[in-house]
């Protein structure tokens, strides 16, 4: 075990006081509370300060504030630069905003909302609107780098060529924060499929999982392996060989959820369009 691995395999992240992640309970999260300690603890203690902090999917900013918190809680330079739509269905204002004490209003556009609950973090958050493929990177070396807007193969493997080349080798964390999710098989076969560059260094229930940069990754060497070139057969063979480089987890029924949601979805690769699979 790499030294690494050694201070991952503690969990460290749990023994952050309850109060760090109080200051941010005003903001609405979708984050377990164990998830909602790893986030401080990235930002706060595992982060050197030799890049930016940066969120794919970050919807009103709640993995956005245990990010920035961290962050101003140790005095860090870096910033989080949060990439999302900041657009909202009314069904899911109602189940992640109303329900946790924000006001009813009209409309979809969440990005008000969302500058007013992390102005205590003002300084430490950019913003950045849009549909996330589209995006580009222009601001150096990235430290941390959150994923959660891998709803499709496609929008995915766009988002590696993106960000990954910026990662710094023997420093940065991805944190794929769905990677057990049934719905979206696609993130953990991309993984397999990059393993050369990324190796698995810690767990947080329920489906997060980070991963350490271990080598210099090139755009091009990320494009000849986009698993949106994956029939189901290809992607079903990836989970079942990644599923045998994982640590011990007790996590082998979930990628077997996986490929039976496969089964059950031929050729679906949008996670809203995935089917839960009989048991």
């Amino acid at each position: 075990m790499s030294e690494i691995e050694a201070v991952f395999a503690k969990s460290p992240w749990r023994d952050v006081p309850q109060d760090r992640t109080e200051q941010v309970a005003h903001v609405p999260t979708m984050l377990a509370a164990e998830e909602q300690q790893l986030y401080y603890w990235l930002t706060a203690h595992w982060s050197q300060d030799v890049g930016e902090v940066v969120e794919l999917g970050s919807y009103v900013g709640g993995s956005t504030a245990r990010l920035a918190a961290g962050l101003q809680d140790a005095g860090k330079l870096a910033r989080v630069f949060a990439y999302d739509h900041f657009r909202s269905d009314e069904a899911t204002k109602e189940r992640v905003l109303y329900q946790n004490g924000i006001q009813p209003f009209k409309g979809e556009n969440i990005l008000p909302l969302s500058k007013q609950l992390l102005a205590p973090w003002a300084d430490r958050v950019v913003h950045r609107p849009g549909a996330i493929e589209t995006k580009d990177w222009k601001g150096g070396p990235i430290e941390i780098l959150v994923m959660d807007a891998s709803k499709s193969d496609v929008v995915m493997d766009r988002m590696a060529e993106t960000f990954f080349p910026h990662l710094i080798a023997g420093q940065s964390l991805v944190v794929q924060q769905d990677f057990y999710h049934w719905r979206l098989p696609w993130i953990p076969a991309q993984m397999r499929r990059l393993q050369r560059w990324f190796k698995p260094v810690a767990y947080c229930p329920n489906d997060t999982v980070v991963f350490l940069h271990t080598n210099p990754i090139t755009k091009a060497s990320i494009a000849k392996r986009r698993v949106q070139d994956f029939d189901d057969a290809q992607v079903k063979a990836a989970l079942r060989q990644l599923n045998k480089r994982l640590p011990d987890w007790n996590k082998p029924n979930r990628i077997r959820k996986m490929i039976k949601a496969i089964e059950a979805n031929p050729g679906v690769r949008k996670g809203y369009l995935m089917k839960r699979p009989e048991r």
